[in-house]
């Protein structure tokens, strides 16, 4: 009868104990369940230029204050004169772009909207390899409305300097990253946000690149720690350079006429920089260059009005070899042109 007891005694203990392991696990799904509703709530949808193949028109964003400030990726959906943000609760608005710091590859927007939730930068948390992180964004466009952004689980794999490339050109950024084993490389992801368990800002989500190493698609963020200044920086109205502070213009920089460029008429604010036509026997027809192709990266750095090819040829120097994309028929293409000998 005594081992009876003993047997039921303990059976009762075990049962307990089941009874509180299962509701400690109900409670820790129902708080990070509650967490990541909190983060969806600050995390928006961005639409803009693009919609051509290889050029998504849309991209992810972080309110980081409650008065309408969004962190976002630097890239060309912000070059559009029309720039439309959709909240969680499914309000759309028309951004401005406040500022961006190409250096990092960040930008920031701003709507007309005050007592938004938002990521206090403040908070944010710097994390190691074996932690586990959660990434927030709208890859592949399938949040619309009101519909909450997507989530990943996974882990900070290392990190590591970036080495990384799109297309021919090597990134801006090249200090430290967070490599990540969730795929957050997805068209649409870039902009989004990485945080902890907790909810707490960890990184941003950078635009789409490849290892200059291996040729692979990275899965990365920018740490909060290295982007803090930069954001800052915007959000005190400083500028920030669009190139190396550093760097002095060359005595025989390049020109659209060195080139044998002529673009459409200079006519907007920020007038696309399409080619009208092409002079014989140029650098540019050497480089196969043709007319209606629409510029769009030069040495990496995107081109978003002719004033910035202008600015930007006038850092280089004649004797460089010079790496263009442009969009022609609705594909990208890569032209190098070389000084004739």
């Amino acid at each position: 009868m005594c081992g009876k007891r003993t047997f039921n005694l303990l059976l009762l203990v075990l049962t307990l104990a089941g009874l509180g392991l299962g509701t400690r696990s109900l409670q820790a799904e129902a708080t990070l369940r509650d967490i990541t509703r909190d983060v969806q709530r600050k995390v928006v949808k961005i639409y803009g230029a693009g919609g051509l193949r290889g050029l998504e028109s849309y991209q992810s964003g972080s309110l980081i204050t409650p008065n309408g400030h969004i962190l976002t990726a630097w890239s060309y959906v912000l070059d559009s004169s029309v720039i439309t943000v959709v909240l969680d609760d499914g309000r759309h608005f028309t951004a401005e772009l406040a500022g961006a710091d190409p250096r990092f590859g960040i930008a920031l927007l701003k709507i007309d909207a005050e007592e938004l939730p938002f990521f206090n930068l403040d908070e944010g948390v710097s994390v190691q390899p074996g932690e586990r992180i959660l990434s927030f964004s709208n890859l592949f466009g399938i949040a619309a409305g009101d519909e909450p952004a997507s989530v990943l689980s996974g882990y900070v794999s290392a990190i590591a300097p970036l080495e990384a490339r799109r297309s021919a050109f090597p990134s801006a950024y090249q200090g430290p990253v967070l490599i990540v084993d969730a795929i957050v490389n997805n068209p649409g992801a870039a902009g989004g946000i990485l945080t902890d368990q907790s909810g707490h800002f960890v990184g941003l989500i950078g635009k789409e690149l490849r290892s200059s190493r291996n040729d692979i698609w990275l899965n990365y963020a920018l740490p909060v720690a290295e982007i803090k200044e930069p954001i800052e920086d915007l959000l005190a109205g400083r500028s920030r350079p669009f190139v190396d502070p550093q760097q002095e213009k060359p005595q025989m920089p390049l020109t659209l006429a060195h080139l044998g460029l002529v673009l459409v008429p200079d006519v907007l604010d920020k007038t696309p920089v399409y080619v009208e036509r092409v002079e014989r026997d140029s650098l540019a027809a050497a480089g196969n260059l043709q007319p209606d192709d629409l510029i769009m990266y030069v040495d990496g750095t995107l081109i978003s009005s002719q004033d910035a090819l202008v600015e930007k040829l006038s850092y280089i120097d004649r004797d460089k070899v010079v790496s263009l994309i442009v969009l022609r028929d609705k594909e990208l293409i890569e032209i190098t042109l070389n000084e004739l000998k």
